[in-house]
């Protein structure tokens, strides 16, 4: 069992009950830690902050108040952001770190749609119908993906304060010029099929990040960690037990 313990840090409209496919393969070797972001999840009463700094604070300051002070960390989509910004803020407390799903830059060139229609999507739509069609797109196979209704319950738990705090930490977001004062080793994992973050995305964190090496998943989209569980964790596990020369 490794001294360090393991955080990972959901993403937008996501909960720490996303990482269940995991927990077996990971408890293993570690001691995982799965906080659930404010305004989401089991947090869905607390209120959301408006820029991915607050959230990274959030989880430092929740990390202390347990004890931990040096970890090892996995951050997917908004979580990636989230725990580039806690490299960023703290970077001696991190001893690997995984950016799984995500990129630089919350306000992506080649996003889906704004984020002024997402908002007021949200607002329109509501909650629920919100959660279940963002958490189809994450999936290669849309609804019909047997861990599709698992991740959709998850999201009907956010907080409509939440979409709308996290949307706008999003779009005002970005580390595209401190890339490469990541200074600890960097997994980046990406399914070669999502539909949120493209390949120039990925290109970009591996190309610029010192320390980075890439595993890509085939036949997966933005919740690989979902729809092909044991290639995600034996990259993620083969990644984190490598001792370094």
């Amino acid at each position: 069992m490794s001294d360090l313990p393991l955080v990972l840090v959901h993403g937008f409209m996501g909960g720490a009950a996303q990482w269940e496919l995991q927990r077996g393969a990971l408890e293993q070797h570690f001691n995982v830690i799965t906080p659930d972001l404010p305004g989401f999840a089991s947090k869905a009463d607390l209120k959301a902050p408006d820029t991915i700094q607050g959230f990274a604070e959030h989880i430092l300051d929740e990390l202390t108040a347990l004890g931990v002070d040096r970890f090892l960390l996995l951050g997917h989509s908004m979580g990636g952001m989230i725990v580039q910004e806690m490299a960023a803020i703290a970077p001696d407390r991190i001893e690997k770190l995984v950016l799984y799903g995500t990129a630089a830059t919350g306000n992506l060139p080649d996003r889906f749609e704004s984020f002024a229609t997402s908002k007021q999507r949200v607002e329109t739509d509501g909650v629920e119908a919100s959660a279940r069609r963002i958490s189809a797109t994450w999936f290669l196979d849309y609804e019909a993906a047997s861990e599709f209704e698992n991740c959709a319950r998850i999201a009907e738990q956010s907080s409509l304060q939440a979409l709308h705090a996290g949307l706008d930490a999003m779009q005002a977001w970005s580390r595209i010029k401190n890339l490469d004062n990541i200074s600890c080793p960097t997994l980046i994992i990406w399914g070669e099929e999502d539909r949120t973050y493209h390949w120039p995305q990925i290109e970009q964190l591996r190309n610029t990040i010192p320390n980075a090496s890439l595993a890509v998943l085939p036949g997966c989209s933005h919740a690989a960690h979902k729809e092909k569980p044991e290639i995600f964790n034996a990259a993620l596990l083969d990644f984190l037990l490598d001792s370094p020369n």
